[in-house]
């Protein structure tokens, strides 16, 4: 399950859509996110689907690893769908038993949050696969830079936000290694109930937290003996700067955006398939 956890981690390739600013890659993946809810139609999951399909192909990562990263959150998704399957009671009753009931509007409920958080993992997912660590902090501090007249720590911001993103892979494979040093050494982490899996943790969150803030402690130090003293005064040495992909890529988005909620949310079923 370790192992499974991709969010965060980096894909090097050569793509399109790894040359692209990272301003457009983090505007385009907010406008897709909030495009995901602004529709409530079969047309409309479809040309999200559609759309998706060609970012990744675009993209150059491997399906299967931007699948893997579905698997740690298969029980969230679980519990969304059964909490929304249940407890919504619009339209006919298709089930009744018990205290249970499935109705036509709880099934599509269900079905339509469950494709929402799976492409809203998976959109976001894109954006770090194809976008590094150093990259995201200047782009979200190029977004916020207007922030900073109102004397808002930009800079500070987006370093921590890069830093959070930068540790995650970092700390699962500390974790993945502890794990194994604790079985070597005997422990049983699967068997038990609920409680005794959450005992046989300890071994493992106590060394893994020890390991997180020596980590944090070396970065401090090494940062502060390189004189960092914040954003003010400092330049860059790759500004970022538009250029005519970028362009296209925002016109691209934006179309999208347009067309799916036109498509999902005004035009029939019946009308889009004939």
């Amino acid at each position: 399950m370790i192992r499974d956890i991709t969010i965060g981690q980096y894909y090097p390739a050569k793509s399109v859509l790894h040359r692209l600013d990272p301003r457009v890659k983090l505007v385009g993946t907010l406008l897709y996110l909030i495009s995901l809810f602004l529709f409530n139609s079969i047309p409309g999951y479809v040309m999200t689907t559609l759309f998706l399909i060609l970012v990744i192909r675009i993209s150059k990562v491997p399906f299967s690893f931007i699948v893997r990263g579905l698997k740690p959150v298969i029980m969230l998704l679980m519990i969304t769908v059964l909490f929304n399957l249940f407890l919504t009671r619009d339209g006919a009753v298709l089930f009744h038993a018990w205290i249970f009931t499935i109705t036509e509007g709880g099934l599509r409920t269900a079905v339509y949050m469950a494709i929402r958080l799976i492409y809203l993992i998976i959109g976001s997912s894109l954006m770090t696969f194809t976008t590094t660590p150093n990259e995201l902090t200047d782009g979200i501090e190029e977004l916020l830079g207007p922030l900073n007249k109102i004397r808002v720590p930009v800079h500070e911001i987006a370093m921590i936000m890069s830093i959070a993103l930068r540790f995650i892979p970092i700390l699962l494979e500390e974790t993945d290694k502890i794990m194994k040093a604790q079985i070597a050494r005997g422990a049983d982490l699967e068997s038990g109930n609920m409680i005794q899996k959450a005992k046989s943790m300890i071994p493992i969150l106590v060394p893994l937290f020890v390991s997180a803030f020596r980590r944090a402690n070396d970065l401090a130090m090494a940062m502060e003996a390189r004189c960092y003293h914040g954003g003010e005064g400092r330049t860059k040495m790759k500004p970022l700067k538009y250029c005519r992909k970028d362009r296209i890529a925002y016109i691209t988005v934006i179309a999208y955006v347009v067309f799916v909620v036109l498509i999902g949310r005004f035009v029939p079923l019946h009308i889009w398939i004939f």
